[in-house]
């Protein structure tokens, strides 16, 4: 999507630009240099801003280019369209709404298509949405069944028929509308339509030789083009302290223009001051106003003083940025031989921010576990089965509950394994259709859920394998090698909302089963409650639950299976209500609710099943070295408590010596549970408070190494109840005690979280005294929402799809790859641009000082101490190459040891080095320097003549001796702040020192014709040739540098001395007992 056109980017590209303070400020100095007599040229603050407008609106105006070009790859492609029978060529950008369009193999989609009919027998097509979602399995699509044999230029031109359909909107999950089939009959034949028969835009076509599809949505109403969405504008606190710092330098400017306008008027008040013999004013002069001309003079002095506020900071700043991303993208550590890809910066404009991180919120499944399912054990009618089974007609059965029971009966074993090879979306990717099933071996299943490809080899593993469906057939192979063929007649897709699917079948013989599996939570309650003679089904009940807890606290991911006969009576009335909710246009989703809801009661429990998510290599690692750098981890999912804690016991959120606190439905009694709620805040508060009876912000993350660790455990339902509690005024305050209690706590787990609440607690946090940063990691599209809420939002290259990495700031393939992100690259993005921030103000400072000095000393007339060309290139040329190189290449500390030591991160944090204690001693060390610059060069000059032949130095050389001895004191003092050096820093650093010199030459040793004054014509060469003037330069740059380098001397006498007395950091209790390297 691009922003330009050839007519409009002048104009808005300059709107823009000029929306930014200081480019608005500097245009204005500039229109007041042109309008008004002033000392300096226009060229002086012209010349940098025009570099900083050009350089920035080439940048943009390439990156939108590109954005046309790949636009026009894609609008001005061909692809065949039918056309009376015939195919015809026609460019994507002239595809209407009603065209029909072929898709061969492996071509894009070119707008959104309902899929009418492709090259297989019934009707299916498989498609990547990689270029939508990152997702690259592929996904099956269906055309409806009135259409399926229309698979022929020819035949395909006789469909008459109308598509109704809702407005575009950008959910790519979402379609309501249906198909109006005419044939020769009088009644139009209605068929339902949803996101199983929508090929969307810039989707591909897989393993289908080609499909026949209408366009629905062209153009800008494409789901891919309403999807389209500039990232929102993050600013760093670095920035902040930029725009604190400019105020500051400004009112220093406005203080000295002032200053300077006030003391000329007092000057003037003398009459031989004001009008000498030797310059008398004009008519016009002594006829204007004397408020106008004290005005005039504010503005003249402003532009005198205008060069304090750094406006080529901004450029170099963005360079900074834009060039030290790509140390992130290069870095090898990051690079995962797995899915063979790095980390992808996807905004440089947070590198700093990385180095600010305060809370951590991730995501459990697929971020800290690899979200690779491995099916482990089942339940069975309340037995336990798990391991290979070793006999053909049954499983293994290993210390199930049930003692007295030697296993579950042989009908519920093998309902309960047709209900996993059922239940589910499995499709097997194949080029040509399984024709028997000797080749299920060689089957490859393929799912948007790793879990459900896990219960179907599980399945399988135990004898019953699922062969792929045919003819709206699924083909199931049993133990005995049989095939059995069910009649799928409705799938009931999986929701967030539901947390369960279900598939209605018909078996061979004309019965009529729904198949359920889903969340405990969402399965256990619609369970058929027996009767109460029946011990035995109550037992397996109780028996199952008991099974699935013990799983969930094992870290396994629990899943109930029910299932239930269907009358042929029920199941015409099920029938006529699907299709009537699908048919429906408006308000699809809430009567599909409302049906599902209705179907799925009254179940059979058959059993549980387990899957375990491994947990992601170095997890446990990264989060001990997150919390050994002060940083507070919380973890968000939407999981069940137990298996969620579990997994945080796993990776070392929790430590076993860590208490924790819960408020959780299990906590808080459905009777009363407001009363409780805030029983239980008030008594974890009050805990609280007595262990710790303050905290600053800066003992509280120091705190851990010698007190209790406490953890905290809430779920979605008692969240909702703290959030929603503000509107009722006796629970108002629920809101302000459950942040006192997490701020007090090393670690916090949220589970049963939904993906709008998961963003509600990080805006919470967000939103606290201090404003803290907050850092937000997850893999699946239900992270999207927390990480575009965090200051930083990071996403895992993971197996949920590629949303996450999409729409956050940075991407990396593993959790472990965080720990150097933050600890090594955050740690030094923040170091460098902190220090060229200061350091830009610090030489800014050394460059106006000496020149407000100047005008105590020429009777405030706003003469200038510099050469225009000095004033120009001092920014752009002399000292700008320099502060680039080290704000790039700078490591105060090796990589290795930030990485190692983890508890140097909390040495920056709390953005230390902007804060005012430093930007104070910048400060006054410029004005230390600045006045040495001008005071040292002033008493040089109280001898009259500085050369033997007794020539006289003027102005221009009293000018050029302190800029000289400014560009060597302000490149030097960068020289000693750098720790590691490399040929680029020595390059730019004597480079830029070398061509000062060469410039000086140059520009003193031509007459130019262009100028009408030749005051600076053999100035430095003259200047040069003096003895005095040599030792006066060498030595005021000492003297300048004395302060920087008596304080160098005494941090390494300081530091040799604390590594010989064996100073070490007290550790964390989380060290005590883990070998985690850091101890």
């Amino acid at each position: 999507m691009w922003e330009y056109t050839l007519w409009n980017f002048l104009p808005k590209n300059l709107f823009e630009q000029f929306r930014r303070i200081a480019n608005f400020y500097f245009l204005i100095i500039f229109l007041v240099q042109v309008t008004v007599d002033t000392p300096t040229s226009p060229v002086t603050s012209g010349l940098p801003l025009f570099f900083v407008i050009t350089v920035t609106a080439i940048k943009q105006g390439y990156e939108d280019w590109l954005r046309h070009r790949a636009d026009n790859e894609v609008n001005k492609s061909t692809v065949n369209i039918i056309e009376n029978a015939k195919r015809v060529k026609k460019e994507c950008e002239k595809i209407k709404v009603g065209d029909v369009v072929e898709v061969q193999a492996d071509e894009t989609f070119p707008c959104d298509l309902i899929l009418l009919s492709s090259c297989t027998s019934d009707g299916t097509c498989y498609v990547t949405t990689a270029s939508l979602d990152g997702e690259s399995n592929c996904k099956t699509h269906y055309a409806v069944r009135d259409t399926i044999a229309l698979c022929t230029a020819e035949s395909i031109d006789t469909l008459r028929a109308a598509i109704e359909c809702e407005q575009p909107q950008p959910d790519l999950y979402k379609f309501v509308g249906r198909i109006n089939i005419y044939s020769n009959s009088l009644e139009a034949v209605a068929r339902s339509l949803g996101p199983e028969n929508l090929l969307l835009k810039g989707a591909t076509l897989k393993s289908t030789r080609k499909i026949y599809g209408v366009a629905v949505y062209t153009g800008m109403e494409t789901k891919m083009a309403l999807n389209y969405q500039g990232k929102s504008q993050k600013r760093s606190a670095v920035e902040k302290s930029i725009n604190t710092f400019l105020i500051v330098y400004l009112f220093i400017l406005l203080t000295k223009a002032a200053v300077c306008t006030t003391l000329k008027y007092v000057w003037q008040s003398y009459p031989y001051n004001d009008e000498p013999w030797y310059n008398q004013k004009t008519q016009k002069e002594r006829e204007t106003l004397k408020v106008l001309k004290m005005f005039t003079d504010f503005l003249s002095f402003m532009v005198l003083f205008n060069f304090i506020i750094p406006v080529s900071m901004y450029v170099t700043v963005e360079m900074q940025k834009f060039l030290g991303s790509f140390f992130i993208s290069w870095d090898k550590d990051f690079y995962d031989e797995e899915i063979k890809e790095g980390a992808l910066v996807n905004t440089s404009d947070l590198n700093e921010e990385l180095g600010q991180v305060d809370y951590v919120f991730t995501d459990k499944t697929g971020t800290l576990t690899e979200n690779s399912m491995e099916f482990i054990e089942c339940c069975i009618d309340g037995h336990k089965y798990n391991g290979v089974t070793e006999e053909v007609d049954g499983l293994s059965r290993t210390d199930g509950p049930l003692t007295h029971f030697d296993k579950a009966d042989k009908n519920k074993e093998e309902l309960f394994l047709r209900a996993l090879c059922l239940c589910h979306t499995v499709e097997i990717k194949t080029n040509d259709a399984v024709d028997g099933a000797t080749e299920s071996t060689e089957l490859t299943y393929v799912s948007s859920s790793p879990d459900e490809i896990a219960l179907v080899k599980g399945a399988k593993k135990y004898g019953f394998t699922f062969l792929g469906t045919r003819n709206d057939c699924m083909r199931v192979e049993n133990q005995r090698k049989e095939i059995e063929e069910y009649e799928l007649l409705h799938t009931l897709n999986f929701d967030p909302v539901r947390r369960r699917m279900s598939v209605i079948v018909k078996d061979q013989k004309g019965d009529i089963y729904l198949f359920c599996k889903g969340a405990d939570s969402a399965i256990f309650p619609r369970i058929q409650i027996p009767e109460p003679e029946s011990t035995k089904l109550r037992n397996a009940i109780d028996s199952t639950k008991q099974h699935v807890e013990r799983s969930a606290m094992n870290g396994y991911r629990t899943l109930g299976v029910a299932f239930k006969n269907i009358a042929p009576d029920d199941y015409e009335r099920i029938n006529r209500q699907l299709i009537e909710a699908k048919m429906a246009l408006q308000d699809r989703e809430e009567k599909m609710e409302e049906v599902l809801d209705d179907i799925e009661t009254n179940m059979n429990l058959i059993g549980a099943t387990a899957v375990e998510d491994k947990l992601q290599d170095q997890a446990a690692e990264t989060i001990e070295a997150l919390h050994a750098a002060g940083l507070k981890v919380w973890v968000l999912t939407g999981d069940k408590m137990e298996t969620a804690k579990s997994t945080c016991y796993a990776c070392r959120l929790f430590q076993t010596s860590t208490e924790l606190l819960e408020l959780t439905t299990k906590t808080i009694k459905e009777c009363e549970r407001k009363d409780r709620l805030h029983e239980l805040l008030i008594e974890y508060r009050k805990k609280l408070l007595r262990e710790f009876p303050k905290s600053t912000k800066r003992n509280c993350k120091k705190r851990a190494w010698t007190d209790q660790e406490y953890g905290l455990i809430i779920d979605g339902a008692t969240l909702s109840l703290i959030l929603n509690s503000s509107q009722e005024c006796g629970s108002s305050n629920y809101k302000s005690i459950f942040l006192q209690i997490c701020m007090k706590c090393t670690a916090v787990l949220c589970c049963r979280m939904a993906p709008l609440q998961k963003a509600q607690i990080v805006r919470m946090v967000k939103n606290l005294k201090g404003s803290p940063i907050t850092l937000s990691i997850g893999d699946g599209a239900n992270d999207v929402s927390m990480i575009l809420e965090s200051h930083v939002g990071i996403g895992i290259k993971g197996k949920e799809g590629r949303q996450a990495a999409r729409n956050s700031d940075y991407s990396v393939p593993k959790f472990k790859h965080l720990k150097k992100l933050l600890l090594a690259h955050g740690h030094l993005y923040y170091v460098r641009i902190a220090h060229l921030v200061q350091y830009f103000f610090y030489k800014n400072l050394c460059f106006i000082l000496p020149q407000f000095l100047y005008q105590f000393f020429c009777g405030f007339s706003q003469q200038p101490l510099y050469d225009a060309a000095y004033l120009t290139m001092y920014n752009i040329c002399f000292t700008s190459l320099p502060i680039l190189a080290y704000s790039l290449l700078e490591q105060h500390i090796n990589i290795d040891t930030l990485t190692s030591d983890p508890r140097l991160y909390m040495n920056i944090s709390g953005n230390a080095m902007l804060q005012l204690g430093p930007f104070l001693y910048w400060t006054f060390l410029a004005a230390f320097e600045g006045t040495v610059f001008f005071f040292g060069t002033y008493f040089l000059f109280q001898t009259s003549s500085l050369e033997d032949n007794g020539t006289v130095y003027g102005n221009w050389t009293f000018g050029t001796i302190v800029f000289t001895v400014l560009v060597f004191t302000v490149t030097l003092k960068l020289a000693l702040d750098t720790r590691f050096w490399t040929w680029i820093n020595h390059f730019v650093i004597w480079g830029s020192l070398a061509f000062y010199v060469f410039f000086s030459f140059f520009w003193g040793g031509i007459i130019w014709p262009f100028l009408k004054q030749q005051r600076m014509y053999f100035v430095f060469a003259q200047m040069l040739s003096s003895v005095s003037t040599w030792l006066a330069i060498v030595f005021l740059i000492f003297i300048s540098l004395f302060p920087e380098i008596l304080l160098i001397v005494l941090k390494t006498v300081r530091r040799r001395s604390a590594r010989n007395l064996n100073l070490e950091l007290p550790m964390l209790l989380s060290y005590k007992h883990i070998d985690s390297g850091y101890s």
